[in-house]
């Protein structure tokens, strides 16, 4: 079997891949996976390694490569950077799904996107650990500082699950972060946009902006960052929107 949900299939419905950013997990999801199945979507949430681009890319490609049928992707932050890179030319992926995220053109990256608009806490906020390359060298992992991770990424969600958020946060290389996208899935595959109106992450302009480039379908939510942990069903609902308008 696939890595698709066959009940899912047989029902007519997409399945839906998820790509977390940085600073998380695939639990982040957990609650909008819930609420989808819930209306009978298959979901995967995507592992995303927080490396590199195209690495990082290649990797979500080769899951939304092994779903049989239709998918919808959706992405998260950083994982917009993924998606972005990784859905271009994949003949299964009919929706492009951005949640507090970043859509790059080609030659952009997240340093790029978020220093174009003033509002982002996250240059303040980060921590840069090394650690080992196979080759003997070394590198840069960001971790947000756990002291202030609450108010910088998830301030509307439930204070003790927001420091468990900032204990069990996946870093992401700065490799990643300054990594640029060679490819553009927007150009070419409808997207829809959720902006998060109170996000200390990615400013909510830059958003609308990258939003109006793409030409997408927005909704707007009243929520933090971490607005897919805080308010999975508007989320949930917002996807369910974007996969029965390409449904035939």
């Amino acid at each position: 079997m696939s890595a698709s949900d066959t009940s899912g299939q047989q029902a007519g419905l997409p399945t839906i891949v998820l790509v977390h950013g940085a600073f998380a997990d695939s639990s982040s999801w957990n609650g909008v996976i819930a609420n989808l199945k819930r209306r009978g979507y298959p979901a995967i949430a995507v592992a995303n390694p927080l490396r590199d681009v195209q690495g990082d890319a290649a990797y979500a490609r080769s899951v939304v490569d092994s779903v049989d049928g239709p998918v919808v992707m959706v992405a998260h932050s950083y994982g917009g950077v993924v998606m972005t890179e990784a859905a271009d030319g994949a003949a299964n992926v009919k929706a492009l799904v951005y949640v507090a995220s970043v859509s790059p053109d080609v030659g952009e990256s997240v340093v790029d996107l978020v220093m174009k608009y003033p509002g982002s806490q996250l240059v303040t906020s980060i921590e840069m650990v090394p650690y080992p390359l196979p080759d003997g060298g070394t590198s840069m992992d960001q971790y947000i500082k756990q002291d202030v991770f609450p108010a910088v990424f998830a301030a509307d969600v439930d204070p003790e699950v927001a420091e468990l958020m900032a204990a069990t946060q996946r870093p992401a290389s700065a490799k990643a972060q300054t990594g640029s996208v060679t490819r553009a899935a927007w150009k070419t595959i409808p997207s829809w946009t959720l902006i998060s109106t109170q996000d200390q992450g990615i400013p909510p302009d830059l958003q609308r902006f990258l939003a109006q480039r793409a030409g997408s379908t927005v909704v707007e939510v009243d929520g933090s960052h971490a607005v897919a942990v805080s308010q999975p069903d508007p989320v949930a609902d917002f996807i369910d929107s974007a996969a029965r308008a390409t449904m035939g």
